[in-house]
């Protein structure tokens, strides 16, 4: 049996690749894409290796073996997941199980929090090296998983520059590895481009509405977010409105919510997908709280950044942050640098009001543009490669 390995400084010598295996999870289609990236870096270092666990089809295209379909994992919400509970807990401990009778070179918990950690935690305790990518939001909320983390993880990967100095005072193993959506959007976004492929006129005012790809998000902020576009053409008929949507299921659930809301007379423009370029095609976007804030930052657009909830969601939540921003470009600037309108306020009227402000203070949008510009940059690495470095640094490779 190997000897316990505590941090990242122990390494255990491989003879090639093709003796070496890597397990994996990823528990939605955000963690799919980014442990892709990781290994994308890694295939080319490590070209026999066996990459395996649980994951989607973006991780499938570098070789990996996924041992359970993805979705089965895939629950947001807090009160969502009791009802998945044993189910998930049964599939965990299936895979620590079988990860502790292969002994891999190490394990990576793509995001996934709740299932990789406790996961994690096991494993490193048998000996088996453990990385998590990305970083929790320990700076948000629930500081005290902190406490967790440095009994789970062997070494933390994380994707904003003021996370290093967090886990390293906790003394976590940590890398910075820059955040990789900031690789997939150009610094210099080319609107008419984007309007050209969407078929809008290029002297459109175009307003980007985003309520959401889970269908509980769609469910609770469709009509607060049409009804903000039905009162924003009575200010300005000329205005176009689209929205992308994440799949059929997406469009379907949108739909119903819109009749239900009595919101049918609301021409909105539905896209399949293109969220990058419907961002791009627009004047402002009106957006739900969660990574797609920090892709409209990274367009250099302006915003409303919104979210409603199940009132009981809502009523333990409220209670847990640590910050006043929930949204990611001002909780990287520190500031409220565009508007946050939650549950109660996330109505139609002042969701109107502040889009309507993000649409006509042409100084407001010039600074915008200006600081997300910079924010960009500072977000800028090749994270395939520092990911894979901090990965192989982990094997001894």
């Amino acid at each position: 049996m190997r000897a316990p390995c505590a941090n990242s400084s122990i390494r255990r010598p491989v003879a090639s690749s093709a003796d070496l295996a890597i397990a994996l999870a990823a528990g939605e289609p955000s963690g799919d894409v980014l442990a892709a990236r990781l290994l994308s870096g890694l295939r080319p270092h490590l070209p026999d290796a066996r990459f395996h666990g649980i994951g989607g089809p973006a991780m499938a295209q570098y070789g990996f073996e996924s041992h359970w379909p993805m979705d089965k994992l895939t629950v947001r919400g807090l009160l969502a997941v009791i009802p998945r509970y044993r189910e998930i807990k049964g599939i965990q401990n299936a895979l620590r199980d079988q990860l502790l009778a292969e002994r891999p070179a190490c394990f990576i918990g793509a995001d996934y929090p709740g299932f990789n950690l406790g996961l994690e935690m096991q494993l490193k305790a048998a000996g088996i090296p453990t990385v998590h990518y990305i970083g929790p939001q320990i700076w948000a909320w629930r500081g005290g998983r902190i406490k967790k983390i440095i009994k789970a993880v062997s070494h933390m990967l994380v994707v904003f520059p003021f996370e290093e100095e967090i886990y390293r005072k906790a003394g976590v193993p940590v890398s910075y590895v820059g955040h990789p959506m900031a690789e997939l959007v150009p610094v210099t976004i080319d609107e008419g481009a984007a309007r050209r492929q969407l078929g809008l006129p290029e002297d459109a005012n175009v307003v980007t509405i985003m309520p959401g790809s889970r269908m509980s998000e769609l469910k609770y902020n469709t009509a607060a977010f049409v009804g903000a576009a039905r009162l924003l053409l009575k200010r300005d008929r000329s205005l176009r409105f689209i929205a992308p949507m994440a799949g059929e299921r997406q469009r379907q659930m949108f739909l119903q919510m819109v009749e239900q809301a009595g919101l049918q007379d609301v021409e909105i423009t539905l896209l399949d997908g293109q969220s990058h370029t419907a961002i791009a095609a627009a004047d402002a976007v009106l957006v739900a709280s969660g990574t797609a804030t920090l892709e409209v930052a990274l367009h250099k657009k302006p915003m409303v950044i919104a979210y409603k909830m199940m009132a009981l969601e809502w009523q333990i939540l409220r209670h847990f942050g640590y910050q006043p921003w929930i949204g990611l470009p001002n909780i990287l600037e520190r500031e409220f640098v565009v508007p946050e309108l939650l549950q109660d306020d996330a109505s139609p009227d002042k969701l109107a009001d502040a889009m309507w402000k993000q649409l006509t203070d042409a100084p407001h949008r010039l600074q915008l543009a200006e600081r997300f510009t910079a924010m960009h940059h500072s977000l800028l690495r090749n994270s395939a490669q520092e990911s894979a470095a901090a990965v192989l640094k982990v094997i001894g490779k």
